[in-house]
């Protein structure tokens, strides 16, 4: 194991159980802070994609909920969103890099160098499966209020939480935990192992230069580039089984507040959305997950310029090969 020191001159060791629990701290301020600060986006993507025709684009919903809700109803679902999403940058970010150690252990140092990117997806789908278990509740709460049908009384966090618990018990929190998996499992695993090698094509293809050759600063700015391109591709990959969460969620809600009875799956909602209607709200989630992505791995890799640690990915100076 490598040792770096702190600003505090308190050392972490590479791949010590300190190291993790900081990855841990650092991606709960990448996760719940960015993801918070784009709910606006987020509500009116989950709302395009229950109801296509409820707004034309992103600034004609802003305006409609900004006027009829003020700015408050344009973050409504953010105390779910904060607390999920930070508990999942935790699991993720920190069981990421748990994982990779681990299974590169496992293998051996010359195996894992070989096949890094095996080692990427295996990492980040392992990170994210735990991460998600974590989410979930607190994603199905969100999603019950974003998707409210209008005029429909909306209420906050700890009402919606007990009106779940009340009417479906444990399992009405888990019930999208297998579309939220297929969403987000793939999501993570683009997001890590792209964002990995996309860092190191910038150091060794346009700026041919080895990491320890540039600054802090410049390091970071690779960092979001690399997030931002790695976020595009997320948002594609992710995005059908997003849909699908969405519209399970809202037909849930919709249920517990009429007489109907009858069963919804994922099957039918695939069958009454078909192939196109899969893709509903693919632009503005795009501009999401990739804004959102970019400030997510800055966030973290300056978390761990300011605690002493080097930033994520690179030319082979990097805390992933130190072991």
């Amino acid at each position: 194991m490598s040792t770096l020191s702190t600003s505090t001159t308190r050392p972490i060791e590479i791949n010590s159980n300190k190291y993790f629990v900081y990855c841990g701290i650092g991606g709960i301020l990448a996760c719940g802070t960015t993801h918070f600060g784009m709910t606006p986006i987020d509500m009116l993507k989950c709302r395009m994609q229950v109801d296509p025709k409820a707004y034309r684009g992103i600034f004609d919903g802003i305006r409609k909920v900004a006027g009829s809700k003020g700015l408050h109803g344009l973050y409504l679902g953010g105390t779910a969103t904060f607390i999920g999403y930070s508990l999942q940058g935790m699991g993720k970010y920190g069981f990421y890099e748990y994982f990779k150690y681990a299974y590169g252990q496992a293998v051996g140092s010359d195996r894992a160098q070989r096949h890094k990117t095996l080692l990427y997806l295996s990492a980040s789908a392992s990170a994210e499966f735990l991460a998600d278990i974590m989410l979930c509740p607190l994603e199905t709460i969100k999603v019950r209020m974003q998707t409210a049908a209008p005029g429909t009384a909306v209420g906050g966090f700890a009402s919606t939480l007990s009106q779940i618990r009340s009417a479906e018990g444990l399992q009405g929190f888990y019930k999208g935990i297998g579309p939220l998996w297929l969403r987000q499992i793939p999501y993570t695993m683009v997001k890590f192992a792209s964002f990995e090698n996309i860092v190191e094509a910038i150091y060794s293809r346009v700026l041919q230069r080895p990491k320890s050759q540039l600054s802090k600063a410049q390091q970071l700015g690779v960092t979001f580039a690399a997030g931002y391109l790695a976020g595009i591709m997320c948002a594609i990959v992710s995005h059908p089984a997003d849909t699908v969460v969405s519209k399970l969620n809202s037909v849930a809600r919709s249920k517990n507040n009429s007489s109907g009875q009858a069963q919804t799956t994922v099957s039918t909602i695939l069958k009454e959305l078909g192939f196109r209607g899969l893709w509903t709200g693919l632009l503005p989630r795009i501009f999401m997950i990739g804004t959102l992505t970019a400030t997510q791995w800055l966030i973290f890799d300056s978390f761990k310029v300011k605690t002493g640690l080097p930033t994520t990915g690179g030319d082979g100076s990097d805390d992933s090969k130190r072991q």
